[in-house]
C-alpha cells in the first residue's frame, strides 16, 4: 500500500516569515526590516507539504528520519537566512487550473514564481512572459543547487530536448511533479485488457459506468488516442526509427479534419459515460458509483489509498496505444521579477530547496504525486523512500521485480530494481513510477497556437453544449416550424390578454 499523508481541503495558504531573534545566529549580520526580500509564489491547491504531521508519521529511513513539522515554504525562509544571510518572506497562494492562473495574470495579479503545467509553460514562453534561469542555477558544483544535481535523468532529458519557438523548456522551467494519464478501475468489474485502450470510453458494455475528464486537453488527447489507435499499434509505426517524433506529431494534430473527427468521437463518449468530471471521479470510484475513471496518476494513487481504507482494491492501467506525459514546473514571471537579481536568486533558491531530496520526499508523502527529483549527486534518499514505501515483506509469497532505473540513473536492470508485492505492478507503484515501456509510448501535449486553440475550444463547446453543425435539413425545418408555432401562440395569447384587460376596465363613477 502506498503510504502518504492525504490532506483535506484547505483555505488557500498564506505564509509569513517569523523574524528570527537577535543573537540566535551571531555569524549572520543583522538586517533592517526593509531589507527583507518578498517573493510571491503561486502553486496548485494542496500541492506542497504544509507540515503538521502526527508523531507516528515519521519516515524512518536509514539515511535519516524525515518529518514535516512546518510548511515547506516556512522552512525555506529559515533555511535561506541561515544559508545566505538574507531574510526572505514567502507570500504563498494557490490556483485551481492552468486557465485560472492565466486569467489571474491577465487581470493584473503579480507573482514571481508559479508552477503551471507543460502546455501553459509553453504558452507563457511563447508570449515572452518568463525570465530564464540564471547560469548559476545550472552549476552542478554548487552544493545548494539541489535541482540540477538531483533531477531525474529522464526528466532532465525531456526538458532539454523539448522546445517552443526555438527555446528549450529547461531554460525557463524546472520540473516539479510529473506523471501519466490512464484509467483508474475496479478489477471486480473490468479486466485489464478492457481498460488498456482509449476505446474504453465508447465501450457500450459499460454505459453510465465510466467517467472522463471535464477539460478539453485531456479529452482531446483521449479522442486522438482512440481515433489513431490502430496506427499506433501497427508494426510499421512501432518500428519507425522516428517513433517518438511521429507519436508526438500525431497526438498534437490540430487539423480541421482531425478536430472534426474528435468532435464526433467525443459526442459518442458523451452519450456513453456517466459524466465529464473534474474531481468527483475519485470519490465515485471509492463508493462504487462508477467502475472506471480517466485519471491523472497522482489522483489515482489518492483514490487507491482511500478505497483501500474501505477494503476496496482499485487498479490503474495505461492505454496500450499511448499515454500523455504531463509535467508541472516552476517558472519565474518577468512581470514579478522585474529585473530584480536578488528576487530572482531567492526564487531559484526556493526551487532548489524543494528539490533537496528530503524535501522532495516530504512533498511526495504529503500530496501523493511523483517528484522530478531522483537523488543523484546527493545520495539515494528518494529511492530509499520508494523502497521503504513499496518493497515486499520477507515472507511475501507473490512478488515481482520492478525496474525503475530509467528514472534514477537511466539504466535497465541495474541498481534500481525493487522486489514488490505483485499487485503493485498495477496499483500505486505503477501509477507513481510507471515502467519504462509506458513512458516509451508517451507523448507530451504541446501548446496550440491561436488558430488551433480556437478550433479546439469551439469543438469542446459543441461537445459540452450544443452542436448546431449536427442538425440536418429536416431538423432545421422542424425547428423553424416549432418557432413559427411558438410565435403564433404567443401572439394569440397577447391578443387575448389585451382583450381581457379591455373587458376588465372598471366602470366609470356614475
Amino acid at each position: 500500500m502506498s503510504t502518504f499523508k492525504k490532506i483535506s481541503s484547505k483555505v488557500f495558504a498564506a505564509a509569513s516569515a517569523g523574524i528570527l531573534l537577535a543573537g540566535i545566529l551571531p555569524s549572520v549580520p543583522a538586517r533592517a526590516a526593509e531589507d527583507v526580500i518578498t517573493i510571491r509564489v503561486c502553486n496548485w491547491e494542496e500541492y506542497i507539504d504544509e507540515g503538521g504531521w502526527e508523531e507516528d508519521e515519521v519516515i524512518d529511513l536509514e539515511s535519516g528520519d524525515i518529518f514535516g513539522e512546518n510548511a515547506l515554504y516556512e522552512d525555506f525562509e529559515e533555511w535561506y537566512y541561515e544559508t545566505y544571510g538574507q531574510r526572505v518572506k514567502v507570500e504563498y497562494s494557490c490556483f485551481g487550473t492552468n486557465e485560472e492562473l492565466y486569467n489571474m495574470l491577465t487581470l493584473g495579479d503579480e507573482f514571481d514564481l508559479v508552477a503551471p503545467s507543460e502546455y501553459m509553460i509553453m504558452k507563457l514562453m511563447s508570449e515572452g512572459k518568463l525570465v530564464p534561469y540564471s547560469e548559476e542555477f545550472f552549476d552542478e558544483d554548487n552544493e545548494y543547487n539541489y535541482y540540477i544535481r538531483n533531477v531525474s535523468p529522464f526528466i532532465r532529458e525531456t526538458f532539454e530536448t523539448n522546445e517552443i519557438n526555438g527555446e528549450y523548456w529547461n531554460e525557463y522551467a524546472a520540473c516539479y511533479m510529473w506523471g501519466v494519464l490512464g484509467f483508474l478501475y475496479n478489477p471486480e468489474y473490468l479486466t485489464e485488457e478492457e481498460v488498456s485502450t482509449w476505446k474504453l470510453l465508447v465501450n457500450e458494455n459499460y454505459i453510465r459506468q465510466i467517467t472522463t475528464k471535464d477539460n478539453v486537453r485531456d479529452s482531446y488527447f483521449a479522442a486522438l488516442g482512440a481515433l489513431k489507435g490502430d496506427l499506433f499499434l501497427s508494426e510499421e509505426f512501432l518500428n519507425d526509427p522516428d517513433y517518438h517524433e511521429r507519436l508526438g506529431e500525431e497526438m498534437n494534430d490540430t487539423s480541421e479534419e482531425t478536430v472534426a473527427e474528435a468532435l464526433e468521437y467525443l459526442q459518442r463518449v458523451k452519450d456513453i459515460v456517466y459524466s465529464f468530471e473534474t474531481d468527483s471521479g475519485k470519490s465515485d470510484m471509492v463508493t462504487g458509483k462508477i467502475y472506471s475513471n480517466l485519471q491523472w496518476s497522482g489522483d489515482a494513487v489518492y483514490s487507491m489509498d482511500l478505497a483501500e481504507e474501505e477494503d476496496v482494491y482499485l487498479a490503474y492501467a495505461v492505454p496500450k496505444e499511448c499515454t500523455n506525459l504531463w509535467f508541472d514546473g516552476w517558472v519565474m514571471l518577468d512581470a514579478g521579477i522585474k529585473g530584480d537579481a536578488e528576487k530572482q536568486k531567492a526564487c531559484e533558491a526556493f526551487v532548489n530547496f524543494l528539490s533537496r531530496p528530503d524535501n522532495a520526499v516530504r512533498n511526495m508523502y504529503y500530496i501523493g504525486y511523483t517528484s522530478s527529483i531522483a537523488g543523484g549527486t546527493d545520495g539515494d534518499q528518494i529511492f530509499e523512500y520508494v523502497d521503504w514505501n513499496y518493497s515486499a515483506d520477507d515472507d511475501e509469497e507473490e512478488t515481482a521485480e520492478y525496474d525503475i532505473g530509467y528514472f534514477f540513473d537511466g539504466s535497465v536492470g541495474g541498481d534500481y530494481v525493487l522486489t514488490v508485492p505483485e499487485e503493485q505492478t498495477y496499483r500505486q507503484l505503477f501509477a507513481q513510477y510507471p515502467p519504462k515501456e509506458v513512458t516509451d509510448r508517451s507523448a507530451v501535449m504541446r501548446y496550440f497556437d491561436t488558430e488551433a486553440n480556437a478550433r479546439i475550444n469551439q469543438m469542446w463547446i459543441n461537445v459540452r453544449c450544443f452542436n448546431i453543425g449536427k442538425i440536418k435539413a429536416a431538423g432545421w425545418a422542424a425547428i423553424i416550424l416549432m418557432a413559427i408555432a411558438i410565435i403564433a401562440a404567443v401572439t394569440v395569447m397577447k391578443l387575448g390578454d389585451k382583450k381581457a384587460r379591455v373587458n376588465r376596465r372598471p366602470l366609470q363613477h356614475q
